[in-house]
């Protein structure tokens, strides 16, 4: 019988995968990352932590747990090399991926070829739970207003050259005026970081978006209430991500509170 391993980060997704697998009554084994997941969300669960960069006790791990596939579920903080100090085989990857490793989406790419090497099959969250999608359109009663639709399409334009380069999947844009771009500190830093140069009048609008090179199965980008609150504090009018390359975690709240917080929540179709 198929036996699902999911290499848990940071956030809500991995306990989203977990309640999925239990509902469909599917087997899992979950490989935690030190430093990354929470240890609360495993009490009782079928479960051991692992280093990041541990490339060889990862496996060894997941093979012995009778594992034929994998999900990457969560966030993930990249620490330096020395606080990672990671083993030979994570050191080969980074050697054979040269600059490249610098990003994220090279670095996911390298790991999701090691898992396969081994024998595994990769797959996605929205596969184990289809309803985290996001769906084509605006979800909430507040409707973006012209304003907003032309900030969007500049988000759009801005986050698919930032994920060109792949260095981040988000932008907030304002009145034609991108206030920021989102890096290696992520959205919830960026959104922080937006509060002190939004500008007086209309409010600006969160984009988040699929790196054109991105493999689908791999850290796509996610919302969740969290983002709603942070988008609300940073005086921002709405969010859009994009329909069938992200993810909403607890859509029908982020909905809820997006409409208390009147802030428009859209999918946006990809060029």
């Amino acid at each position: 019988m198929s036996r699902l391993g999911i290499i848990a980060g940071g956030g809500n997704l991995p306990l989203k995968l977990i309640d999925a697998c239990r509902n469909a009554q599917r087997d899992f084994f979950v490989l935690a990352l030190q430093g990354q997941a929470n240890k609360k969300y495993f009490n009782g669960l079928p479960h051991r932590f692992v280093k990041l960069g541990a490339t060889n006790e990862a496996i060894a791990i997941l093979k012995s747990e009778n594992v034929d596939a994998v999900v990457l579920a969560g966030s993930v903080r990249r620490p330096g090399l020395l606080e990672m100090k990671p083993d030979m085989r994570t050191l080969q990857v980074f050697a054979q991926l040269g600059k490249a490793a610098l990003g994220d989406d090279a670095l996911l790419r390298a790991v999701a070829a090691e898992i396969e090497k081994e024998g595994f099959r990769l797959t996605s969250a929205h596969e184990i739970e289809p309803s985290l999608i996001t769906p084509e359109g605006v979800l909430t009663q507040q409707k973006p207003t012209p304003e907003n639709e032309t900030d969007m399409q500049y988000g759009i334009r801005a986050v698919k050259m930032l994920g060109a380069l792949d260095i981040g999947q988000a932008a907030v844009v304002q009145q034609g005026i991108v206030l920021g771009l989102e890096a290696v500190e992520g959205t919830d830093a960026l959104l922080k970081r937006c509060k002190d140069l939004r500008k007086p009048g209309q409010g600006g609008v969160l984009v988040k978006g699929c790196k054109p090179q991105q493999d689908k199965r791999l850290d796509l980008p996610t919302i969740g209430l969290r983002t709603v609150k942070l988008a609300h504090e940073a005086g921002l009018a709405g969010i859009a991500v994009e329909a069938g390359a992200s993810l909403i975690l607890d859509r029908d709240a982020v909905i809820k509170a997006a409409d208390k917080l009147d802030l428009f929540v859209e999918g946006f179709a990809a060029a």
